[in-house]
């Protein structure tokens, strides 16, 4: 550690989809850190490529914060070469993550615990799908609306279903549920209890938050001046923090959710390294709370240096 704060190394890139997203969020997250007193390096990391933890002993490193999202940069792979290394680094460990990044299996522990999903099912090569039309037919495990398809019809869904299958060999299928669509981001607070930010209504200008709607358009809006009651408001919040806690979530997450038109909340899903670019919804939530993103930052890496308790998934 230096006398102005950390040494902390961004890690971004990586192999999955999002990389150039994850690139874009790496180069903010190591700005703000920077402006938060932080000496920071910013390196690429590969499976095949670990160079950069090399690097990172050699500096004397004390912090990690892995700006990667996808299913091995989020969900569990990146975690377990960090944790048998006994390295610090920011965001959930790697049972956490791998659980979050299946759909399935998040879906099914979080409605474990009280939290209202969708109906779905895991489809796999062979299986005959059960959950009618209108569906959702989308990857198992990957992020940003990537191997995501919205079907009206039967025929959409057993097209939608042939032309994934050749990517993805585990998808889900989940009940289609229009409406407002919902997004809470959640971080640790000082006392090491999950804080709920303020929900976002995101309004696409198309019918889906797809990556263009994301990362690429600027006609997407986001609106804190949300149409509805504060007790439904108040139970996605509920739900966010239930989420954070039963799948064992570590400093931050962002949970997605639908409002249908009868004013009932659905949890969709949980992303353990919500973005960090200029469009993202975590920071840009947290910036309405009162943090901007060299405060929110800072807080994250110190959550990790401080040595925040393990979390386990509960059970039953």
């Amino acid at each position: 550690m230096t006398s102005n704060g950390l040494k902390v190394l961004v890690l971004a890139g990586g192999p999955d989809r999002e990389r150039a997203v994850s690139l874009d969020g790496g180069g903010q997250v190591a700005k703000a850190l920077g402006e938060a007193g932080h000496e920071v390096l910013q390196r690429d990391i590969l499976p095949d490529d670990l160079s950069a933890l090399d690097e990172f002993a050699k500096w004397g490193g004390d912090v990690i914060f892995p700006v990667l999202h996808g299913p091995w940069g989020e969900g569990g792979g990146l975690q377990r070469i960090l944790s048998d290394r006994d390295l610090c680094y920011v965001a959930s460990g790697p049972a956490a993550a791998a659980l979050c990044m299946n759909k399935h299996l998040t879906k099914q522990t979080v409605a474990e615990h009280g939290v209202q999903t969708p109906e779905s099912q895991l489809l796999l090569p062979g299986q005959t799908r059960t959950v009618e039309a209108p569906v959702v037919i989308k990857a198992l495990e990957e992020g940003s609306t990537f191997g995501l398809s919205i079907c009206k019809t039967e025929g959409e869904a057993d097209a939608a279903r042939e032309q994934l299958s050749k990517d993805y060999p585990k998808l889900l299928a989940e009940r289609y549920v229009p409406g407002k669509e919902l997004t809470v981001g959640v971080i640790q607070g000082k006392d090491g209890e999950p804080v709920a930010l303020p929900a976002i209504q995101i309004v696409p200008a198309g019918e889906c938050y797809d990556y263009d709607a994301k990362y690429q358009r600027d006609d997407t809006q986001y609106l804190f001046d949300i149409d509805l009651p504060e007790e439904t408001l108040q139970q996605i919040s509920d739900w966010s923090l239930a989420a954070y806690r039963v799948l064992g979530v570590r400093h931050l997450c962002r949970a997605d959710f639908i409002v249908d038109e009868y004013g009932r909340p659905w949890f969709i899903e949980v992303n353990t390294m919500p973005g960090f670019t200029t469009h993202s919804l975590l920071p840009m939530a947290a910036k309405q709370a009162g943090l901007d993103l060299a405060q929110l930052t800072n807080r994250l890496v110190r959550l990790a240096w401080e040595g925040s308790p393990d979390t386990q998934v509960q059970t039953g």
